[in-house]
């Protein structure tokens, strides 16, 4: 018999508080969800206080509000940012509190507005929530970021489909992309995470110096930091509790070091920035930083973007997601960085996860970065995966072992 939407629906909550945030007793839950997915808003919050949680916090957001922002606020008003927004997401993460974000966004949202006051508002927000971005990079409180279909993406994603059939198809691919159709959605999360982690033991012990990327129009050497660590599927908080930070999620990553990244590198994605698409662009690295930036769409904003801090033209993310992954087989572009980063091999500008350096939660940011860490207000993912990319690691003996071969794994695990 086949299941209906409102199955699914909460088979899918279930498998976000369960798996991705993995509530605890007595645990204070956070959703920050767009306004459109209030019928998911409601099924989080039955299942998180069926998992026993204290209370559901609840944020609704309007995208539309945002866009009336740019068109209609005082021109010098976007240096402002509500601090009691800020101080109430800080002080419940330092509480152990967790956080389910549900990222679905217009594409298009901000396409004409300034890039000047796009790149402030941007600035502004990540400067008033750097606590808070600190505490959950140190994985202090479990977080985890989902996505649901809204009108606005569904019309981007499905436009070759008639309107009123466009929202119930990409709820139809969140849910087959997730295992929402799996028998056992939380049983194959958690052997899928297995796996992911299998993997990412496997690079930790390798301890690769570096890794060489070679794909049309990419040519690129990342330098890796002495115990640098690989994390894939699950992470784990100081109590040792596990959650899953992105639903889906096909990657392992770490952090390359900040000073030795060489080569170019050409996107092999668009780049939803700030409702805005970059498109078509590439950057050229020396000594970690970027020296040059070409973009074919959306150039002025991505180099607004290179110009929020010091730590914005370097890397804090490099990512591995094969060209099998269920994302990339459905052959869609997403414009929905969530989905469209585990669909490829992706790098992150700016801000390190401090747990992907050994003891990293605990250094000072000062210590962080002399063992190659960077710091930034920012953290953006790019994709430049493809079934075109070869991927070798760099053995401290200058030796080099293969990591990919056309888009695929080159090595199994068991």
């Amino acid at each position: 018999m086949t299941a209906t939407f409102e199955e699914k629906l909460q088979k899918y909550a279930s498998l976000i508080v369960n798996v991705g945030l993995n509530v605890q007793p007595d645990q204070e839950v956070v959703v920050r969800i767009p306004i459109e997915a209030a019928p998911l808003a409601r099924q989080l919050a039955i299942e998180a206080y069926q998992a026993h949680a204290k209370y559901v916090h609840l944020f609704y957001q309007d995208e539309q509000i945002t866009l009336i922002r740019f068109q209609h606020a005082p021109r010098d008003s976007f240096d402002f940012f509500p601090t009691w927004y800020a101080d109430a997401l800080t002080g419940l993460a330092e509480e152990g509190a967790g956080f389910i974000s549900v990222y679905a966004t217009d594409p298009d949202l901000l396409k004409g507005q300034d890039p000047e006051l796009i790149s402030t508002a941007q600035k502004v927000a990540a400067q008033h929530t750097r606590r808070y971005a600190e505490l959950l990079s140190k994985d202090y409180a479990p977080w985890t970021v989902v996505s649901a279909a809204v009108p606005a993406w569904a019309n981007k994603v499905f436009a070759h489909l008639p309107e009123d059939e466009r929202v119930s198809a990409l709820w139809d691919t969140i849910f087959e992309i997730c295992r929402v159709n799996e028998p056992d959605p939380v049983g194959a999360w958690r052997l899928h995470t297995e796996e992911l982690a299998r993997r990412s033991a496997y690079m930790n012990e390798k301890q690769y110096v570096a890794l060489k990327f070679t794909a049309p129009g990419t040519d690129l050497t990342v330098g890796l930091p002495e115990h640098h660590l690989w994390t894939g599927g699950y992470g784990k908080t100081p109590d040792g509790v596990r959650f899953t930070a992105n639903i889906p999620t096909e990657e392992i990553f770490t952090l390359p070091h900040k000073d030795r990244v060489d080569g170019v590198v050409r996107a092999t994605l668009p780049l939803n920035l700030r409702g805005n698409l970059i498109e078509n662009f590439w950057f050229r690295f020396e000594q970690g930083k970027v020296v040059e930036v070409h973009a074919e769409k959306g150039e002025e904003l991505l180099r607004k973007l290179l110009e929020t801090d010091e730590g914005a033209v370097r890397l804090g993310e490099v990512a591995l997601v094969p060209q099998s992954s269920p994302i990339a087989k459905t052959g869609l572009l997403f414009f929905n960085t969530l989905y469209d980063e585990n669909a490829s091999c992706h790098l992150a500008l700016g801000r390190a996860y401090r747990t992907s350096l050994q003891n990293g939660e605990d250094m000072t940011t000062e210590a962080f970065a002399a063992a190659g860490g960077n710091d930034s207000l920012i953290h953006v993912d790019f994709m430049m995966g493809s079934s075109d990319m070869d991927i070798d690691g760099v053995l401290p003996d200058g030796s080099t072992e293969p990591i990919f071969r056309q888009g695929e794994w080159a090595f199994e695990v068991s």
